[in-house]
């Protein structure tokens, strides 16, 4: 493509040193709606004859059915998905294929591929999070009535409904809907005209450019267009954050998958045995997702220091754009798409879940409020009850067994009814705050999540 300039072939070793085909050859797509945009505003400036952008668009929409059956050769030393479709689509129907790269670089090319890309990425993720976000209602409303303990420093803490435990991460995926929705917005810009750097003095309508491929806006300033990738950073921020949701959701479930817990029984669909020990039930999908997130997190750090030190406009250090963001959008969606299916076959082991929540000490903290509507001081309530706990080791019971005698010993507002409190539906029912776990709380949050995911 520069042979004009040089008058030596460029070296084998350089060609596969800076090759990107083997891995931009999925932009191929993109390329080509580009493309056949750009051709019908070289049309409109008269540059192109109505026959001949007829044999372009016929051209790539041919190019495009062939890598799509895998019929399609990629070259390595043409070095991109750019090149290798113009290149053949040339050699295919001649001077007209010659003249589709007039007024754009193979800058604002790669600028628009990659947003066409990730915009379509963004829509599909946005599908897949809706997905993980109705598998866990479902397994919550079909668990509507279970209760675990909830858990601080991974010491039980306060009973809570399985539902809620499960709408949390709901909730959380919701924000990451959202981050993605709001990236959208500063990805679906179109750069296409910008040219290296200054544009062109071949002008073309931008705006039809921009209409054909469905983007709101145009970029405002050529050198800032083929040098951004701060859309891609945005994105990659958003899917790191989705990977942390995912890895503390899969520590949960292998947590309530252990013997130990034994809270959820994953199907055998999603786990895997051992080589050795037959008696394994491995929780892999969690556990790779959660090791996967360091691969997430590392192709964040991994643009944002490519990016740090680059002098305006486009470096050819930019290349190494493409690998970190296909690597990331890969990664997530194909733990989304495995997640919500092993959350579907999952099922919940009640009776152990109705034991671990019936440790008496998870209502401590309805003992301390009992004071408190008895007019004590939060804090001198507070070290009552820890007196209480105290005592209850030093008896070897819990706290539904400690005598009444031995309550009001602790402090005369305790009365003979004080074990009352000590019933874990009574301490749920009385929840009740926005936000909070009661019953009724949480059966209007399902309610309200199936409505709004369909």
């Amino acid at each position: 493509m520069w042979k004009g300039r040089f008058q030596q072939q460029t070296a084998a070793l350089l060609q596969t040193y800076s090759e990107s085909i083997s891995y931009d050859w999925r932009l191929w797509p993109h390329d080509i709606e580009g493309s056949i945009a750009h051709s019908a505003a070289l049309e409109k400036a008269g540059l192109l004859t109505g026959e001949e952008r007829k044999a372009i668009v016929d051209g790539l929409l041919a190019i495009g059915a062939e890598i799509e059956k895998g019929a399609f050769t990629f070259r390595t030393e043409l070095e991109d998905i750019h090149m290798n479709i113009e290149a053949e689509l040339t050699r295919r129907i001649g001077d007209p294929g010659a003249k589709l790269h007039t007024a754009r670089s193979r800058n604002d090319q790669v600028a628009l591929d990659i947003r066409l890309y990730l915009r379509s990425e963004c829509d599909a993720l946005d599908g897949l999070l809706a997905g993980l976000q109705s598998a866990l209602v479902e397994l919550g409303a079909a668990n509507a009535e279970v209760i675990i303990p909830g858990y601080t420093h991974l010491q039980r803490a306060q009973p809570v409904y399985f539902a809620h435990h499960l709408l949390a991460y709901v909730e959380m995926l919701q924000r990451d809907r959202e981050r993605l929705a709001d990236g959208r917005k500063r990805i679906n810009v179109m750069p296409l005209g910008s040219g290296a750097i200054a544009g062109s003095t071949i002008l073309l309508d931008r705006q039809l450019v921009a209409d054909l491929l469905g983007f709101p806006a145009l970029t405002r300033n050529s050198m800032d267009a083929v040098s951004d990738r701060d859309f891609a950073l945005e994105l990659l921020s958003g899917l790191a954050l989705i990977a942390m949701h995912l890895s503390r959701l899969s520590e949960d479930v292998i947590l309530w998958a252990s013997s130990e817990f034994h809270f959820i029984v994953l199907s055998d669909a999603f786990t895997t045995g051992s080589s050795l020990m037959p008696q394994k039930k491995n929780p892999d999908v969690a556990e790779l997702t959660r090791g996967k997130t360091g691969r997430v997190y590392g192709n964040l750090m991994s643009l944002l220091t490519l990016m740090k030190g680059l002098p305006m406009t486009y470096n050819r250090d930019m290349q190494e754009d493409k690998e970190a963001i296909f690597d990331s959008v890969d990664t997530v969606k194909a733990a989304l798409g495995v997640f919500a299916p092993m959350l579907r076959e999952a099922k919940v082991d009640q009776v152990r879940c109705a034991e671990a929540v019936g440790d008496p000490n998870l209502l401590a903290t309805d003992l301390a409020d009992y004071l408190v509507n008895r007019g004590l001081p939060f804090r001198k309530a507070h070290e009552v009850i820890g007196r209480a706990v105290a005592r209850c080791s030093e008896l070897g019971c819990g706290l539904d067994l400690l005598p009444v005698s031995e309550y009001k010993a602790l402090s005369p507002l305790f009365e003979d009814t004080v074990h009352e409190i000590l019933q874990v539906r009574r301490s749920m029912e009385a929840r009740k705050a926005i936000g909070a776990p009661a019953p009724g709380n949480v059966a209007a949050e399902l309610a309200r999540w199936k409505g709004l995911l369909g």
